[in-house]
C-alpha cells in the first residue's frame, strides 16, 4: 500500500482538540473555533457571532458547524441567516466537525469550521 502525505494548500487543518481548545497551526485557541478562507485562526464566540460568516459566504460551499461533544440542532436565527446567504451548513459533533474539515480541506474543497469546544 502506498501512502501519500496529505497537504493543506489553503489553510489550516485542525491538529487538535481537548476538553475547551482546539490546536491549529501549533497554536492553542480556547474557547470555540472559527477557520474560514483567507482568515486567520480565531475564536468564536458562539452562535450569535454571524457577522464574520456573513462576511466569507462568497468564499464557502460549506461550513462544519461542531455542536460540542454531542450533535445538537441549530438555532433557528443562526441557521436561516447562513443559509439565506448561500452557505451550505453540515452540523455535527464538533470532533467529527474537525476530522470532516480536514478532509474536505485537504481536497481543496471552499470550507470553514465553526466549532464549539468538547467537554
Amino acid at each position: 500500500m502506498r501512502l501519500n502525505e496529505i497537504r493543506f494548500n489553503d489553510g489550516l487543518p485542525v491538529e487538535g482538540y481537548g476538553p475547551g481548545f482546539f490546536r491549529v497551526g501549533g497554536k492553542v485557541l480556547t474557547g470555540g473555533l472559527l477557520l474560514l478562507p483567507d482568515h486567520d485562526p480565531a475564536i468564536w464566540q458562539g452562535y450569535d457571532e454571524l457577522d464574520p460568516l456573513l462576511t466569507a459566504s462568497g468564499d464557502l460551499d460549506v461550513l462544519f458547524v461542531g455542536t460540542g461533544s454531542e450533535m445538537a440542532y441549530l438555532p433557528t436565527a443562526f441557521r436561516e441567516a447562513l443559509e439565506g446567504a448561500g452557505i451550505g451548513l453540515e452540523p455535527m459533533a464538533s470532533p467529527q466537525a474537525c476530522r470532516s474539515y480536514n478532509v474536505l480541506l485537504s481536497e481543496g474543497r471552499r470550507v470553514g469550521l465553526a466549532a464549539r469546544p468538547v467537554t
